[in-house]
C-alpha cells in the first residue's frame, strides 16, 4: 500500500520484499507462528497497454490467505525471466528511477536476481517445515537458475553488471558510456552469498576503487551519472548528475556495501566506510556542517557529488536508510546475532578496539555486556561467562526473569582477569 492514494501496480522487486521480511522477522524473534496468521487478498484492476503503473484504491476481497500463502503466491510471482534468463525489471527495481530500462517487458535486472537468489532460498527452508515439498523445491530451483544465469550474463570482467535495458543493451558496464558501475550488484553478491568467492573479492574491490569517494567521504551508488545517453533509463536522469540516485550517494545503497565488506571480514575497512555514512562526521566542525547543510544527527537519505553541492545532504529523517544502519552497526559490526532467545556476538570490529560495551533489554531482564579484545576472538575462540558462570555453548541463553546479567567476553587464549 502506498498512502491513502493506493497501490501503483509496479512490481518486481515490491513483490519480494514481502517474504525478505518476514523471513528476517522469523529467524530473529523465532517466532514461526506469523506464517499461519490469516490476512485478506486485495484486488484492482490490470493495467492497460499503454500505462506503466497507476496510482488506485484497491478493492478487499473475500479471500484470504496465511502470511506464508502471501509470501509464496508473491515469490511465484516474482520469478520472471528475460532474453538472458534474469527477473524483468519492469518500471523499476530497487531503483525507482529506473523506470524505462524495461517498460517494454523485456528490460532484466542483475540486483533483483541477487534479491530473489537470497529470499528463496531462505523461504524454501519455511516451505521444508511445513513439508510442502513441491514449493521448496520450486523456490530453490530457481534460485539456481538465477544464480547460473547471473554468472554467465552478469558478469562484465571485473564486477557485476546492474540490468540489462528492453533492447538487450547493458547497464553498468564497463562498455556503457554512463553508470558503467552500480553498487548494489557487486554488494548483493556477497549479500545473497550466491557469487564465487573470487568474483565477489573482484566485485567489491572494483566497488571500493571507483565508488568509495575518499577526498568528499562519500560512498557512491553508480558512475558516472546519467546524463545524455542515448537509451532512456527513466525518470532517474531528471536529477542532475551527482544528486540523490543520479550519481550521489544513496545511504540506503551505501549501507549494504558496509555489510558486504563486513561479511567479507573485511572489518577494519567495514569500520572506515560505516564513519563515512555517519551523519556525526560531516557536522563535526563548522566547515563540515556549513558544506552538509543538514541535521548531523539524523540520516540522510542522499549526499550530493555534483561539483557545485559537493558533501550536501539531502532528505533527512529517512527511516529505510536509518533501520539499516542500525541493523549494520549493531549486527554487521559488533556481530548481535539474535535468534529467539539466544543471543551470540561474532563481532567485526577495528582491530585497534580494546573493548566496547552494550546493554540489552530482554523483556523484563537487562543483559549488560562487556566484550573485551572483540578483534582476537575469531582467532583464538571466544569464553562467555553469564553471572561468573562460564556459557560452554558460546550462546547467551535469554532468561526474561526481571534480573540483570552480566556478562563477560573474551579471547580464550590470553585471558583477562
Amino acid at each position: 500500500p502506498h498512502s491513502g492514494r493506493g497501490v501503483r501496480t509496479r512490481f518486481s522487486d515490491d513483490l519480494v520484499w514481502l517474504p525478505y521480511v518476514v523471513d528476517q522477522y522469523v529467524n530473529v524473534t523465532g517466532d514461526a507462528a506469523l506464517l499461519e496468521e490469516y490476512a485478506p487478498f486485495i484486488t484492482m484492476r490490470a493495467l492497460a497497454p499503454d500505462e506503466h503503473e497507476i496510482y488506485e484504491l484497491p478493492t478487499v476481497t473475500h479471500e484470504h490467505g496465511s502470511i506464508y500463502e502471501h509470501c509464496r503466491r508473491a515469490l511465484r510471482r516474482a520469478c520472471t525471466t528475460g532474453p538472458h534468463g534474469l527477473p524483468l525489471i519492469g518500471t523499476g527495481d530497487w531503483n525507482d528511477g529506473m523506470s524505462r530500462v524495461g517498460a517494454e517487458g523485456r528490460g532484466e535486472s542483475v540486483w533483483l536476481a541477487w534479491f530473489l537468489i537470497r529470499t528463496l532460498r531462505s523461504f524454501a527452508v519455511h516451505a521444508d517445515a511445513r513439508q510442502d515439498v513441491a514449493e521448496a523445491a520450486f523456490m530453490r530451483e530457481w534460485a539456481d537458475r538465477y544464480a547460473a544465469a547471473v554468472e554467465e550474463h552478469g558478469w562484465d570482467g571485473a564486477w557485476y553488471r546492474r540490468a540489462y535495458y528492453d533492447n538487450g543493451n547493458p547497464i553498468g558496464s564497463a562498455s556503457s558510456d554512463e553508470c558503467k558501475i552500480d553498487s548494489i550488484a557487486q554488494s548483493w553478491s556477497v549479500i545473497s552469498g550466491a557469487a564465487p568467492e573470487e568474483r565477489q573479492a573482484q566485485a567489491m574491490a572494483s566497488f571500493d576503487e571507483q565508488l568509495v569517494r575518499e577526498d568528499a567521504r562519500l560512498i557512491v551508488l553508480l558512475t558516472p551519472p546519467f546524463d545524455g545517453t542515448a537509451d532512456d533509463p527513466g525518470y532517474i536522469r531528471g536529477y542532475l548528475p551527482g544528486v540523490r540516485e543520479n550519481g550521489g550517494q544513496y545511504t540506503h545503497a551505501a549501507l549494504w556495501a558496509v555489510l558486504a565488506t563486513a561479511m567479507r571480514g573485511e572489518a577494519d575497512r567495514a569500520f572506515e566506510l560505516f564513519q563515512m555514512l555517519n551523519p556525526l562526521t560531516h557536522g563535526a566542525t563548522p566547515d563540515g556542517v556549513a558544506q552538509y547543510k543538514v541535521e548531523p544527527y539524523v540520516v540522510a537519505a542522499d549526499v550530493y557529488t555534483s561539483p557545485s553541492h559537493l558533501g550536501r545532504g539531502g532528505w533527512t529523517w529517512y527511516t529505510g536508510s536509518a533501520s539499516w544502519m542500525y541493523r549494520v552497526g549493531i549486527e554487521s559490526l559488533l556481530g548481535f546475532t539474535k535468534r529467539g532467545d539466544q543471543l551470540t556476538l561474532t563481532p567485526r570490529v577495528p582491530t585497534g578496539w580494546a573493548s566496547f560495551q552494550l546493554t540489552y533489554r530482554f523483556g523484563t531482564a537487562t543483559y549488560r555486556i562487556d566484550v573485551r579484545e572483540p578483534s582476537q576472538l575469531q582467532a583464538h575462540g571466544m569464553r562467555v561467562v553469564v553471572d561468573g558462570n562460564d556459557a560452554s555453548d558460546d550462546v547467551i541463553h535469554l532468561v526474561d526473569d526481571g534480573r540483570v546479567h552480566d556478562v563477560l567476553i573474551q579471547p580464550k587464549a590470553g585471558v583477562l582477569a
